[in-house]
């Protein structure tokens, strides 16, 4: 059987509204990351791999199996939405031996696998918590656990750190990366910093479209020698920022350090850095007006 996702020119319509346009990626075992900013398209392009949403036009299959055989993807697919809600009343056991049932595996199956996977996720302490009383990174761990309960071949998960606190977002892509061992695993995310942590190769969606498919230190390359570094007044950051990228700052008393994107030395007291990830994410977007913004992470 096949072990990659293939997708073929796809596009998909809201109406009159493309959402995607022209998408071609293959997908392989592993974490593959989707970057991109709110309203890019990545939700839209995760339920059409899960079968949520029937594609309008191109070819995409998921391990061998065409999406238009929804109930064969479902088998062997997981989904984490952005927006997760569980039987809150339920217990975690209840709800994760409920689920089970619904995805048709016996009762001694579920015996051995729930708490296989409630350890897996930390979780094995909290089994009779009511999901209600969880906290965010909790229940998401717990959405994990729902999603690969079944063993599925895909795991599909989107924006599963937004609004997680620093410590159960690291905790949270640990565990992405450990499942991503054994089956594919698609990270779809605004969160620059997640996709640094765990992905090796990523696409960057952009108004429905594939601007950049390839490994994260390709990308990186692309924005080598653009980027420096200066501390200025506060007075003079409004007139930087009009001119230059602005990638990040930090408070310095009066003074601002800031980091920034230019073609070619700016002043004199700009000193050239190493790119990162975020540096290159924003040298990709500036020319499809990406603004002079900050991204998420800005001190």
């Amino acid at each position: 059987m096949s072990t990659t996702i293939e997708i073929r020119n796809l596009n998909q319509y809201y109406g009159k509204k493309q959402a995607l346009k022209d998408v071609s990626l293959t997908i392989e075992t592993g974490m593959f990351g989707l970057l991109g900013r709110n309203g890019a398209g990545k939700t839209t392009l995760m339920k059409v791999l899960a079968t949520l949403l029937p594609k309008s036009e191109g070819e995409v299959s998921v391990c061998g199996n065409n999406v238009e055989r929804a109930q064969e993807v479902r088998r062997i697919t997981g989904y984490l939405p952005q927006e997760f809600s569980m039987y809150p009343n339920m217990t975690v056991y209840e709800a994760m031996d409920y689920l089970g049932v619904l995805s048709g595996l016996g009762k001694e199956e579920r015996k051995q696998r729930i708490p296989e996977l409630l350890k897996r996720v930390n979780l094995q302490y909290d089994k009779r918590k009511r999901v209600k009383a969880l906290s965010g990174g909790m229940k998401r761990r717990l959405g994990i656990a729902q999603a690969i309960l079944h063993n599925p071949e895909v795991l599909i998960v989107d924006e599963p750190t937004a609004g997680l606190d620093p410590e159960e977002r690291v905790r949270f892509r640990n565990l992405l990366c450990e499942i991503a061992e054994e089956r594919i695993v698609i990270l779809s995310t605004h969160i620059v910093g997640d996709i640094e942590a765990t992905c090796e190769k990523i696409a960057v969606l952009d108004k429905g479209e594939i601007i950049y498919k390839g490994t994260v230190s390709e990308l990186i390359q692309m924005a080598e020698g653009k980027v420096f570094q200066a501390e200025i007044s506060k007075r003079e950051l409004e007139e930087l920022k009009k001119q230059y990228v602005v990638t990040s700052m930090l408070t310095l008393g009066n003074n601002v350090m800031v980091r920034f994107l230019a073609e070619e030395e700016p002043f004199k007291s700009a000193k050239p850095c190493e790119a990162g990830v975020e540096d290159a994410y924003m040298y990709l977007m500036q020319g499809r007006g990406g603004g002079n913004g900050c991204l998420d992470g800005c001190l």
